[in-house]
Formats: structure tokens, sequence, C-alpha cells
């Protein structure tokens, strides 16, 4: 009896535990990545993120951002996203080496936590002149970018209660910063050496959201860490400028292959796939049309080369083309937003060999001799089967020809072929050396 009563309470208490246990829910933080430039394709990734997270009930999003910098009109988009956000987002410079440069002090600024790891940096915000086919600002357009760049970050850094005065350096004299430099100024609000750190430091914290305050539970949580999707991840690469730019002269290989040798297909389809991507990429970054145009000359002089025998001054003009239209193709002097020099001088090298090889390949093709046709019959040995006074017959690789000389021959006689016309050849005869 007093084994049976133990037996029950033990399955009590198990029962209990296991309502208990059934009841505690954990909370969940989704949490995502922001490397390199930042681009239209990025700000959507963002918005679509923090919809996700809030449809799955996530307690919130993490972003781990390292970033160069990037558009102005992306930085917005992605500031507004988390401004707008119905759940906490935490942006998190880290590892050690990332930093915040340019928009993404934005980014970070904008955060409901920010946070850097040990050996970060965040700054360099000034504005830079960016937009299609623009060819830079003048001082009174610079400045009014400048003083709209430096208001919206104060005012977005005023929101969160973080320090105006730096923020606002940051944008006017580019000024950057350490992440313990940041945290003394209340430019962010935790250095921490990684995301569990992070999780702890936040425990309770209370926030507030564009739907009022929020207090953070971290205890126990767990890490739903997202990957970027194929699809927005190959949208992100193609948006990168040194992939547009690559893409770009892909494109416009693989046409010209095509059209120096007619029935390829291969080189044909892959230029085209190629061109409409780069196309793509360069609709979202600041592309400067005389860059564009530049290099499609240069290409334009390449095929001239083929036609007409220039000795190589237009092959010489197409390479210059190439070089000047690579450096002007972007038209920022942003760097994030640049065609990297270890990208631009082995793709003109490499595209330059490419262009020249083809058109020696084409060259040689057409001063090659002639195997088949009229023109191959030239200086070819036939055999006389008629004597031939003006006119008469020769044997010619299995076919008998109506043949004229100059001088008489006598039947089987060897001849050579002199030049052909219509359906008649003019010979001459082989003379045996005495």
């Amino acid at each position: 009896m007093f084994r049976k009563i133990i037996s029950i309470l033990m399955l009590l208490l198990s029962i209990t535990s296991v309502g208990a246990s059934a009841g505690e829910k954990k909370p969940v933080f989704n949490m995502i990545s922001l490397e390199g430039v930042i681009t239209s394709p990025t700000a959507k990734y963002i918005a679509t993120s923090i919809e996700e997270a809030n449809k799955e009930g996530a307690e919130g999003l993490i972003i781990l951002l390292d970033t160069p910098g990037g558009m102005d009109t992306a930085m917005r988009d992605i500031a507004k996203s988390i401004l707008n956000a119905p759940l906490p987002v935490i942006v998190f410079v880290y590892p050690s080496g990332a930093r915040a440069a340019s928009a993404g002090v934005i980014v970070a600024t904008a955060a409901h936590i920010a946070a850097m790891a040990p050996g970060t940096n965040i700054g360099a915000a000034h504005p830079v002149a960016i937009g299609i086919g623009g060819g830079g600002m003048d001082k009174t357009m610079s400045k009014k970018v400048e003083n709209d760049a430096a208001a919206y970050v104060r005012s977005i850094a005023k929101s969160k209660g973080r320090s105006e005065e730096w923020v606002e350096k940051a944008v006017r004299k580019s000024e950057s910063i350490t992440a313990e430099e940041a945290l003394k100024l209340n430019v962010i609000d935790y250095v921490v050496p990684d995301v569990e750190k992070l999780l702890e430091a936040i425990d309770q914290k209370e926030i507030k959201l564009s739907g009022g305050k929020k207090k953070i539970s971290t205890k126990n949580a767990a890490i739903n860490n997202k990957k970027m999707g194929t699809r927005q991840g190959i949208l992100a690469a193609i948006s990168d400028p040194n992939i547009s730019y690559i893409l770009l002269l892909i494109g416009l290989a693989g046409l010209y292959f095509e059209l120096s040798t007619p029935g390829a297909i291969l080189p044909g389809v892959i230029g085209g796939i190629s061109l409409l991507l780069a196309f793509f990429g360069l609709s979202t970054l600041p592309v400067n049309y005389t860059g564009i145009l530049l290099i499609i000359f240069g290409v334009i002089l390449f095929i001239a080369e083929i036609k007409v025998m220039s000795h190589g001054i237009l092959s010489v003009g197409g390479v210059i083309s190439l070089i000047m239209g690579s450096l002007l193709l972007f038209d920022t002097t942003d760097p994030a937003l640049r065609i990297s020099l270890q990208v631009l001088i082995p793709a003109v090298v490499v595209a330059s060999a490419f262009f020249i090889v083809v058109i020696w390949l084409a060259i040689k093709a057409q001063l090659r001799k002639h195997f088949s046709g009229a023109e191959a019959m030239i200086n070819v040995e036939a055999e006389a089967v008629t004597d031939i006074a003006n006119e008469g017959e020769v044997f010619l690789k299995g076919e008998y020809w109506k043949a004229t000389s100059e001088e008489p021959i006598k039947k089987g006689a060897k001849v050579r072929i002199l030049k052909i016309e219509g359906l008649n050849l003019s010979v001459e005869e082989i003379k045996k050396e005495q």
C-alpha cells in the first residue's frame, strides 16, 4: 500500500514538472548577417527578414553588421524598416575586425539596441555624390546633401536617445571611432564579445517600439540563424559593383565572339545572359553612362579591327577606351561603390587579351590559303586529255574541264592552272627541266 502511494506521488510530480516545462516558452531570436555593400536588394532582404521574424513570433531580430557603406536610398529604406519594426531589431557590429562605416552608421543608430564587438569600428558617414549618370556635385549641392544627411541622422539618434553630436560629426567630418569609444560617447549601448554575451546583457531591457514599449526577455533564448535565400543571395551578389562589372565584360566578350565567328551559339547565349544580369546590377548602382558607352565603344573598335586592317591602331584605341570606361563606370567617390583595382586591372588585361587573340585568329583565318572553291584550284597541276591549241580539255581532280592556253600544248602533258573564268580554265604547260 505504501509503495502504491509513493508511486502515485512520483507520477503526479512528473506530470506537474512536464506541464510546467511545457508551459514555459523559450524566447527565439532570428539572426541574419548583413555583409558587404548596402544596395537595394540588401534593403529588401532586411525588410523581408523583419516581416518573417514578426510572423514567426520571434522575440527579436539580430543583425550581424559588417559593411563599408553603400547607397543612400538603400540605407534610408533599411532605417525606415527598423524604425517601424513591430519587434526589437538588434544591430551587432560583429565579429572583431568588422565595421559599420558610412551607411552602416545610420543602420546601427536606427537599431533599438546597438552593440559592437571589441576590435570593431564605426563612423565615416560623410555623404558622397551618387546618382545614375551624374557627374558629381557642385559645392552648393554638396552642402545641401550634407545638411540633409546630418539632420536625418540627428533625428534618428534623438529618437533612440543616442549622441546627436557625434553622429553629426560622423556625417560632416567623417569621424570614426572604436567600439569602446562609441560606448563611452553613447553612440551604442553595449560592447560584448559574442551573441551569447549580448543576449545576457539585454535581458529585461525595456525598449520603445512603434506600437509601444516592450521588455525584452532573453532567458534560455534560442537563436534561429537565418541564411539569405538563393534568389536574394544572387541579387545581392549581382549588385556588387565588381560582380556587375565582370558580368558586363563577359557579356560583351560573348556577343563579340558570336559576331566575329557566327554560328558558335554558346558564347552568344552566355554573353546575352551575362549582359542582362549586368544591367540589373548596374540599375541598382550609381552608374555613369559615359563609362558604359566607352566600354561599348571599345568593343566596337575591336570588331572594326577585324573588318579594317588598321595595323593595330583600332585595337590600341579599344584598349584605351576599355580602361577609361572602367575607371568612369561608377560615378561616386565612395570606395564601397567603386570597382576595386584588384578586380579592374586583371579584368581589363584579360578582356583586352581575349579581344586581341580573337582578332589575331580572325585575321589569320582570312589570310590562310583556301582549301575549297575556285581559289583552291589556282596553281594546281592537271593533265591535258586533248591537244590544246586555243582550246582543249584537261583532267582535274576526277573531272574534265575546258581549257585554253596561249601556247600549244600536246595531249598528255602536265599543265598548271593559272586562273578560272566561269567554267573555263586558263593553263600553261609544266615544262620538264632539261
